[in-house]
């Protein structure tokens, strides 16, 4: 009788800087989880960026945000993200879309990643209707004046938020139809 060999395991990385994560990258991780048996958010330390968190703050905001997913790992590199997909054996690289604009971004670094390691694909994954227009630097803004940006991001990262931005914790919002009414 031949040995079982159990199946490989389907590990998939979602790369970015998450600064902060935000509820459309919940719902592409989300998705991921149901095509793949892992999905490694990676975020990319870049010391040419400057970023509101710290890459260990955002590292412990995601670990929050999908506390007690065995299937999801976060963690951060540096330098090639095919080299990293190599290291961690995965096979596959998740990108988030949200408009067609994205589109043409996200093909050339596919075909770049292609051409650097053949083996790992790159999967396209388009974010709910609902986030379509959300991104971390808007979702930043927003917070920064004090506008509630409470649904758009994870419990964990609206109160990191309300940290950083004083006008947000104290839930004032400024309407500025109400300018000059008082």
């Amino acid at each position: 009788m031949k040995k079982k060999i159990p199946p490989k395991k389907r590990t998939a990385i979602y790369p970015g800087s998450f600064d902060p994560l935000t509820n459309g990258h919940v719902d592409v991780i989300q998705r991921a989880l149901e095509i793949f048996d892992e999905v490694i958010v990676a975020i990319l330390r870049n010391p040419g960026k400057k970023y509101l968190f710290s890459t260990q703050e955002r590292l412990e905001m995601i670990q929050r945000s999908f506390n007690g997913n065995d299937a999801l790992k976060v963690d951060a590199f540096d330098g090639l993200l095919v080299d990293y997909a190599r290291m961690k054996n995965a096979v596959a690289i998740i990108r988030g879309m949200r408009a067609i604009s994205d589109f043409e971004n996200e093909f050339q670094m596919a075909l770049m990643n292609r051409k650097l390691h053949k083996d790992v694909q790159s999967v396209f994954l388009m974010t709910g209707l609902r986030w379509i227009f959300t991104s971390s630097s808007i979702i930043k803004e927003a917070a920064q004046f004090g506008g509630d940006v409470s649904d758009m991001v994870p419990e964990p990262v609206k109160l990191k938020l309300m940290e950083k931005f004083p006008l947000l914790k104290a839930g004032l919002r400024r309407n500025p139809s109400e300018k000059g009414r008082r």
